[in-house]
């Protein structure tokens, strides 16, 4: 009994110190964002890191599988992870960057960026304004 008392007591008091937070008065309105600029660093960052995943998956991931497989299998096993590669990349091209950039959609993203519609090399992308690469890499 005295256990749940004290709290009890513990969460009202929790309570009454936070009624003066609702109080203050509201914030002002923050300054405009500021506009973003093209950073060169993060752009190089972004083509360094699209041809380092190209290196681990073509002849990489290629020449692992192309070593568990017998002599005979080898070219059949290095066509497979091109051709995979290849069509990931058209797939990619198509549908998946407007999926994953288009608006957000309940589920996914929607299909207005399909085909690279409404993407340019002016249209800027990334996380901030320090972080705005153009959004024709991320295609």
């Amino acid at each position: 009994m005295k256990r749940i008392t004290c709290i009890l007591l513990l969460l009202a008091g929790i309570c009454l110190i936070s009624f003066p937070v609702l109080a203050q008065e509201a914030a002002e309105t923050a300054a405009p964002e500021p506009v973003a600029e093209l950073n060169g660093a993060n752009t190089a960052w972004i083509l360094t890191a699209t041809a380092l995943v190209l290196f681990m998956t073509i002849p990489g991931l290629s020449l692992f599988y192309a070593g568990l497989v017998g002599r005979k299998n080898v070219l059949s096993v290095l066509m497979h992870c091109f051709m995979i590669t290849a069509v990931m990349s058209v797939l990619w091209l198509v549908f998946g960057y407007s999926f994953a950039f288009g608006d957000a959609n309940a589920y996914f993203g929607g299909f207005g960026k399909i085909f690279a519609s409404g993407v340019s090399a002016d249209t800027l992308g990334g996380l901030g304004e320090d972080q705005a690469i153009p959004e024709f890499l991320f295609f």
